[in-house]
């Protein structure tokens, strides 16, 4: 029977004590990035949540180097997810002998980190449409003159000259009239 080989690890961070909408914000913007600049991201970013995803991501680097043995260079991050986690009710006492409940909101991190050099058998083929309106496959479109496409984009407009509409904005479209 043939083995599968493993191309991903985790590094999971529960019951983190901040708001899961407050990590959301640091994790949509490192989710699909390389680990080196997941970590020059998290190094500037000026969020609390960012020392916590700090360690996380780092963690899951050092267990990427320990089980698959990759390098840094190779490594992205494939998937991150917060979930909410239970909180943590407390009460605080007010004047005249009432009191009002504090909660505190946890969540649970989760970091998926692959290794590109190993997952290179498994590579989508993405359809992308060169400048003459073909369907080319990824690599074939790497490989041809790109800097060509870029000069003549497939959107350039067909006239020089654009017909620009000016809106008034505080009339309704419709004829003015003088009474």
């Amino acid at each position: 029977m043939l083995q599968k080989k493993k191309t991903e690890v985790y590094a999971l961070g529960q019951n983190i004590s901040m708001s899961a909408h407050k990590a959301r914000r640091v994790i949509d913007q490192i989710r699909g990035r390389s680990y080196l600049t997941t970590l020059f991201l998290l190094k500037f970013m000026p969020y609390r949540a960012c020392s916590r995803i700090f360690k996380l991501v780092w963690s899951a680097a050092a267990n990427a180097r320990h089980l698959l043995g990759s390098k840094n260079e190779n490594l992205f991050i494939s998937q991150a997810e917060v979930n909410e986690g239970s909180s943590l009710k407390r009460f605080k006492l007010q004047a005249r002998g009432c009191s009002y409940p504090i909660k505190r909101p946890t969540c649970h991190i989760t970091i998926v980190m692959k290794d590109r050099s190993l997952t290179n058998s498994e590579k989508k083929v993405k359809v992308f449409l060169d400048a003459d309106n073909f369907l080319i496959d990824a690599d074939d479109f790497v490989q041809k003159d790109f800097m060509n496409w870029v000069k003549n984009p497939i959107t350039k407009p067909k006239n020089k000259y654009l017909t620009m509409e000016y809106h008034d904005m505080y009339s309704n479209g419709g004829a003015w009239d003088k009474k």
